[in-house]
Protein backbone atom coordinates (compact mmCIF):
# COMPACT_ATOMS: atom_id res chain seq x y z
CA UNK A 1 0.00 0.00 0.00
CA UNK A 2 1.34 3.22 -0.84
CA UNK A 3 1.73 6.43 1.34
CA UNK A 4 0.98 9.75 0.04
CA UNK A 5 0.72 12.99 2.16
CA UNK A 6 -1.40 15.53 0.98
CA UNK A 7 -0.24 18.80 1.86
CA UNK A 8 -2.31 22.01 2.30
CA UNK A 9 -1.92 25.54 3.85
CA UNK A 10 -5.10 26.40 5.24
CA UNK A 11 -8.39 24.60 6.29
CA UNK A 12 -9.90 26.13 3.39
CA UNK A 13 -8.08 24.66 1.25
CA UNK A 14 -8.66 20.92 2.35
CA UNK A 15 -10.11 18.46 0.12
CA UNK A 16 -10.35 15.16 0.83
CA UNK A 17 -9.37 12.08 -1.69
CA UNK A 18 -9.87 8.80 -2.44
CA UNK A 19 -7.63 6.63 -4.03
CA UNK A 20 -7.45 2.90 -3.75
CA UNK A 21 -4.95 0.90 -1.80
CA UNK A 22 -3.20 4.16 -0.54
CA UNK A 23 -2.97 5.25 2.97
CA UNK A 24 -3.46 8.85 2.48
CA UNK A 25 -2.05 10.87 5.36
CA UNK A 26 -3.52 14.90 5.25
CA UNK A 27 -1.25 17.85 6.68
CA UNK A 28 -1.69 21.29 7.14
CA UNK A 29 0.99 23.39 7.04
CA UNK A 30 0.07 26.47 7.41
CA UNK A 31 1.31 29.31 5.77
CA UNK A 32 4.64 30.03 4.26
CA UNK A 33 7.97 28.64 3.38
CA UNK A 34 9.58 28.01 6.72
CA UNK A 35 6.55 26.62 8.41
CA UNK A 36 5.61 24.95 5.44
CA UNK A 37 8.95 22.90 5.22
CA UNK A 38 9.47 22.44 8.89
CA UNK A 39 6.07 20.87 8.64
CA UNK A 40 6.47 18.94 6.07
CA UNK A 41 9.58 17.55 7.30
CA UNK A 42 8.55 16.59 10.42
CA UNK A 43 6.19 14.07 8.93
CA UNK A 44 8.96 12.91 6.61
CA UNK A 45 11.61 11.89 9.57
CA UNK A 46 8.35 10.07 11.41
CA UNK A 47 7.58 7.90 8.42
CA UNK A 48 9.02 8.68 4.61
CA UNK A 49 5.96 8.44 1.85
CA UNK A 50 5.56 7.61 -1.63
CA UNK A 51 4.63 10.79 -2.63
CA UNK A 52 3.43 14.33 -1.11
CA UNK A 53 1.01 15.88 -3.44
CA UNK A 54 0.72 19.46 -2.41
CA UNK A 55 -2.82 21.15 -3.33
CA UNK A 56 -4.14 24.54 -3.02
CA UNK A 57 -4.66 28.00 -4.25
CA UNK A 58 -2.43 30.68 -6.28
CA UNK A 59 -2.55 34.23 -7.68
CA UNK A 60 -1.84 34.81 -11.35
CA UNK A 61 -1.47 37.17 -13.81
CA UNK A 62 -1.10 35.26 -17.29
CA UNK A 63 -4.11 33.05 -16.40
CA UNK A 64 -7.83 33.06 -15.44
CA UNK A 65 -9.42 32.37 -11.62
CA UNK A 66 -10.56 28.71 -12.41
CA UNK A 67 -7.98 27.37 -13.56
CA UNK A 68 -6.18 24.48 -12.27
CA UNK A 69 -2.45 24.04 -13.34
CA UNK A 70 0.00 21.37 -12.12
CA UNK A 71 3.56 23.00 -11.34
CA UNK A 72 6.59 21.69 -13.55
CA UNK A 73 8.91 24.30 -12.40
CA UNK A 74 9.30 26.03 -8.86
CA UNK A 75 11.15 29.46 -8.12
CA UNK A 76 11.82 30.76 -4.88
CA UNK A 77 11.03 34.89 -5.76
CA UNK A 78 12.59 35.65 -2.48
CA UNK A 79 16.13 33.47 -3.17
CA UNK A 80 15.67 34.65 -6.98
CA UNK A 81 15.52 38.41 -6.15
CA UNK A 82 18.74 38.77 -4.08
CA UNK A 83 20.63 37.51 -7.20
CA UNK A 84 23.52 36.16 -4.87
CA UNK A 85 26.10 33.92 -6.59
CA UNK A 86 25.66 30.44 -5.70
CA UNK A 87 21.98 30.40 -4.18
CA UNK A 88 19.71 28.10 -5.09
CA UNK A 89 16.50 29.25 -6.00
CA UNK A 90 14.93 26.99 -8.80
CA UNK A 91 13.81 23.52 -9.09
CA UNK A 92 12.43 21.49 -11.98
CA UNK A 93 9.05 19.48 -10.89
CA UNK A 94 9.57 17.04 -13.12
CA UNK A 95 12.77 15.34 -11.98
CA UNK A 96 10.77 15.62 -8.24
CA UNK A 97 8.76 12.21 -9.71
CA UNK A 98 11.78 9.99 -9.38
CA UNK A 99 10.92 6.83 -10.81
CA UNK A 100 7.10 7.43 -11.25
CA UNK A 101 7.81 6.82 -14.66
CA UNK A 102 3.98 6.89 -15.41
CA UNK A 103 3.33 10.24 -13.47
CA UNK A 104 6.49 12.06 -14.85
CA UNK A 105 5.22 11.37 -18.44
CA UNK A 106 1.48 12.52 -17.76
CA UNK A 107 2.47 15.95 -16.26
CA UNK A 108 4.72 16.28 -19.28
CA UNK A 109 2.04 16.08 -21.22
CA UNK A 110 -0.65 18.43 -19.68
CA UNK A 111 -1.19 21.64 -20.93
CA UNK A 112 -2.07 23.67 -17.82
CA UNK A 113 1.41 23.21 -16.44
CA UNK A 114 3.24 25.92 -15.32
CA UNK A 115 6.31 27.52 -13.09
CA UNK A 116 5.09 28.45 -9.47
CA UNK A 117 6.71 31.00 -7.81
CA UNK A 118 6.70 30.73 -4.39
CA UNK A 119 7.33 33.59 -1.21
CA UNK A 120 6.48 34.80 2.26
CA UNK A 121 4.69 37.48 1.08
CA UNK A 122 0.98 37.60 -0.10
CA UNK A 123 1.20 39.15 -3.81
CA UNK A 124 -1.05 41.93 -4.71
CA UNK A 125 0.51 44.45 -6.88
CA UNK A 126 1.70 43.46 -10.09
CA UNK A 127 5.44 42.56 -10.09
CA UNK A 128 8.58 41.36 -12.59
CA UNK A 129 7.95 37.53 -12.46
CA UNK A 130 8.31 34.63 -14.86
CA UNK A 131 5.79 32.07 -13.17
CA UNK A 132 2.51 31.20 -14.51
CA UNK A 133 1.21 30.94 -10.85
CA UNK A 134 2.28 32.06 -7.14
CA UNK A 135 1.33 30.91 -3.75
CA UNK A 136 3.50 30.50 -0.39
CA UNK A 137 4.52 27.11 -0.25
CA UNK A 138 4.86 24.98 -3.24
CA UNK A 139 8.96 25.76 -3.76
CA UNK A 140 9.41 25.06 0.02
CA UNK A 141 7.64 21.91 0.12
CA UNK A 142 9.18 20.90 -3.04
CA UNK A 143 13.14 21.73 -1.43
CA UNK A 144 12.15 19.45 1.15
CA UNK A 145 10.86 16.61 -1.19
CA UNK A 146 14.42 16.91 -3.00
CA UNK A 147 16.40 16.61 0.34
CA UNK A 148 14.63 13.47 1.04
CA UNK A 149 14.55 11.97 -2.45
CA UNK A 150 10.45 12.15 -1.84
CA UNK A 151 8.45 12.56 -5.17
CA UNK A 152 6.53 15.85 -5.37
CA UNK A 153 3.74 16.53 -7.17
CA UNK A 154 1.65 20.17 -6.67
CA UNK A 155 -1.54 20.79 -7.70
CA UNK A 156 -2.99 24.67 -7.48
CA UNK A 157 -6.40 26.54 -8.41
CA UNK A 158 -6.37 29.97 -9.34
CA UNK A 159 -8.43 32.14 -7.01
CA UNK A 160 -7.03 35.11 -7.91
CA UNK A 161 -5.52 38.01 -10.38
CA UNK A 162 -2.50 40.16 -9.06
CA UNK A 163 -3.21 43.37 -9.25
CA UNK A 164 -7.08 43.03 -9.60
CA UNK A 165 -8.03 40.69 -6.20
CA UNK A 166 -7.58 41.52 -2.48
CA UNK A 167 -6.92 38.74 0.10
CA UNK A 168 -10.82 38.95 1.35
CA UNK A 169 -11.26 38.22 -2.41
CA UNK A 170 -9.05 34.96 -2.54
CA UNK A 171 -10.75 33.65 0.88
CA UNK A 172 -13.99 34.49 -0.62
CA UNK A 173 -13.05 31.85 -3.46
CA UNK A 174 -11.59 28.74 -1.33
CA UNK A 175 -15.06 27.16 -1.28
CA UNK A 176 -15.10 27.29 -5.31
CA UNK A 177 -11.29 26.18 -5.36
CA UNK A 178 -12.24 23.21 -3.59
CA UNK A 179 -15.34 22.13 -5.65
CA UNK A 180 -12.74 22.49 -8.51
CA UNK A 181 -9.96 20.72 -6.92
CA UNK A 182 -12.49 17.83 -5.54
CA UNK A 183 -13.79 17.62 -9.37
CA UNK A 184 -10.28 17.62 -10.93
CA UNK A 185 -8.99 15.29 -9.02
CA UNK A 186 -11.93 13.00 -9.28
CA UNK A 187 -11.60 13.09 -13.26
CA UNK A 188 -7.33 12.51 -13.13
CA UNK A 189 -7.05 10.58 -9.75
CA UNK A 190 -5.83 7.32 -11.86
CA UNK A 191 -2.97 9.07 -13.61
CA UNK A 192 -1.43 9.30 -9.95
Amino acid sequence: MNTIYVTYAVEGEFISLQMPDCDIVYIQTGIGKTKSASILTKYICERKPDLVLNIGTAGTIKHNVGDIFIANRFIDRDFEATKLPGIEFEIDGIELLNNHIGLKNWVSKQKKSGICSTGDTFITEIADFRADFVDMEAYAQAYTCKEFGVPFLSVKYITDIIGENSIAEWESKLEEAKVGLKKWFEENLNNL
